[in-house]
């Protein structure tokens, strides 16, 4: 059947309801908290050659950056056959951070797949997963809350990549469906929890499987060539709207510069410099200007950028259409990243990238995000809090039994949103490049040996103006057992920027209380607690939008 706008919603909607069925399946056999409570993963589907095809509404760094996975699995671990999963984490070939697993596997369907439209079932049987070439991949990414290095959690403050965990370069760790158990227990052996990595892997192979079973019915019963044909014209459709989106945009040239407070190893402010120049229909970024590759590990490779501009792409396209559009590969195609080599962005092995994927790409949003609001004054809000107030911790639980037991914990803690021009802020919420829930208290509590003294907005951190920035989060954590705890937090120094006259949102703070004494600690630091201590961390406000009325000031 040629596309319709109708045929096209209808396979649009069926390709994303297989990356979300394969979340569904992650999410409830996952073994971790961080991955079956906060949700920090992502699945998405690609077409045989790799180009992205859709997404389940998941995390923005990692889905931008996926398709760097798939082309990596393609140029190293060809040719594919029925059954073969690649893993890789290597940020240097298609990875983005040690702790971000990803697998990628190949879908095959025969080109002879009937479709018998009386049938109720489309029918699952091995017979239609036998060609030479695969017509899709799905691929999930989930962060592990250790994959061994340094310290716990495997987000220590890191000054070369290989003490931040074991390094995956793209190999099969499934083969013609065997698990390659070498690899397998190589990768256990290597962390802290290894059970718990044990299940949270089998649980995106579960995932997986979810995806290729989806895949197969919908070529039941469409037809594989009606399937690629809709698939390639959602990829132009998207193209031809952010293209659209572009062009409502005044032509002309845009910089703007933010900083990121250190690198966790010197004290001087990291500047993010961006141009954009934009012409028709097209967007170039060109990072010019931002600072070099730096001894700490806010390193980012450049998928993580490309990522985060395509975020910020899509979010002005959205306000200005008025109207959703797909995210697939042809989203990038009007938009030119450039960065220069060497450069925070584009750094050489063996840097140190374990922050670049969370707090970097954090910052590059507000750079872009203050260009863009130079072309669009009266659309873009103020920046929001631009750090995910990176937790890690762990030890060894003596607990209740005779066996003595390793633990390890990650979590990202949200802020204040930055207000915009329709109204205020939210507060308490994980934003742009995060999309991650919060760990209940509950869950934490249960899972690991501590406990949680208060956790609550942060009243009045919101940046004032016309409209408020939204309020951050108080989270104070009272350890019940000694551990090793790294904090990687930023705008701690530099407060989230308000916009068209608002005020800046209030800057994050950390601190310490060791036998009743408060102290402040830096917000890149580790730190060895002992039972009783308690830890908290204050997380920024969002930034203001407006000026403040001179009625609304006499009322205030």
């Amino acid at each position: 059947m040629s596309p319709t706008s109708a045929t096209l919603s209808i396979f649009r909607h069926l390709f994303a309801s297989v990356a979300e069925e394969m979340g569904v399946t992650l999410e409830r056999a996952a073994y971790s908290p961080n991955i079956k409570e906060r949700l920090d993963f992502s699945c998405a589907l690609f077409l045989g050659d790799g180009r992205l095809l859709a997404q389940a509404a998941h995390i923005p760094v990692h889905l931008g950056a996926m398709p760097a996975s798939v082309q990596a699995a393609i140029q190293h671990c060809a040719p594919f056959a029925p059954g073969d999963v690649v893993i890789v984490n290597d940020p240097y070939q298609g990875g983005n951070h040690l702790p971000d697993i990803t697998l990628v596997s190949p879908v095959f369907i025969s080109n002879q797949l009937s479709v018998n439209s009386n049938q109720s079932e489309p029918p699952l049987n091995t017979d239609i997963l036998n060609t030479n070439s695969p017509a899709f991949f799905v691929a999930s990414r989930a962060h592990h809350a250790d994959i061994g290095g340094m310290s716990p959690g495997s987000m220590p403050l890191s000054t070369e990549i290989y003490q931040e965990g074991i390094i995956i370069p793209p190999i099969k760790l499934v083969e013609g469906g065997q698990r390659n158990t070498a690899v397998w227990q190589l990768i256990l052996r290597n962390v802290r929890t290894p059970a718990e990595r044990d299940g949270d892997l089998a649980a995106q192979l579960a995932a997986h499987a979810t995806g290729e079973k989806r895949l197969a019915e919908i070529v039941a019963r469409y037809g594989l060539d009606d399937a690629l044909t809709h698939a390639a014209a959602l990829i132009e459709y998207a193209d031809k709207l952010t293209r659209a989106a572009i062009a409502q945009m005044p032509d002309g040239r845009y910089t703007f510069t933010d900083h990121l407070d250190n690198d966790g190893q010197t004290p001087d402010p990291l500047p993010i410099a961006v141009t954009l120049t934009i012409e028709g229909g097209e967007m170039t970024v060109d990072f010019a200007g931002t600072a070099p590759a730096v001894r700490g590990n806010l390193n980012a490779v450049p998928a993580i950028a490309e990522s985060a501009v395509a975020y910020c792409v899509r979010c002005a396209a959205l306000a200005l259409l008025q109207s959703d559009l797909p995210m697939n590969q042809g989203a990038f195609a009007p938009i030119t990243v450039r960065i220069p080599p060497g450069s925070l962005l584009d750094p050489h092995p063996p840097h140190a990238v374990a922050a670049g994927n969370v707090e970097t790409s954090q910052r590059i949003v507000d750079a872009v995000f203050g260009a863009l609001a130079q072309a669009l004054p009266h659309l873009i809000p103020a920046a929001s809090q631009g750090t995910m107030n990176n937790l890690t911790f762990g030890g060894v639980w003596d607990g209740v039994t005779s066996n003595p037991s390793p633990f390890a914990y990650y979590e990202t803690i949200g802020g204040g949103a930055g207000a915009g021009p329709t109204g205020s802020a939210a507060s308490g919420v994980h934003v742009h490049m995060s999309n991650t829930l919060n760990t209940p208290v509950e869950a934490l509590e249960y899972s690991f040996p501590l406990r949680v003294m208060a956790y609550r907005l942060r009243h009045g951190s919101g940046g004032d103006g016309r409209h408020r920035g939204g309020d951050g989060l108080v989270r104070s954590i009272q350890f019940l057992s000694p551990v090793n705890a790294t904090i990687t937090s930023d705008r701690r120094e530099r407060p989230p920027y308000g916009l068209q006259g608002g005020e800046p949102g209030q800057r994050g703070q950390n601190s310490v209380i060791k036998q009743g004494v408060e102290t402040a600690v830096p917000g890149k630091v580790t730190l060895n607690l002992d039972t009783g201590d308690t830890l908290t961390i204050a997380t920024p406000g969002g930034g203001g939008w407006g000026e403040k009325s001179k009625g609304a000031e006499e009322q205030g």
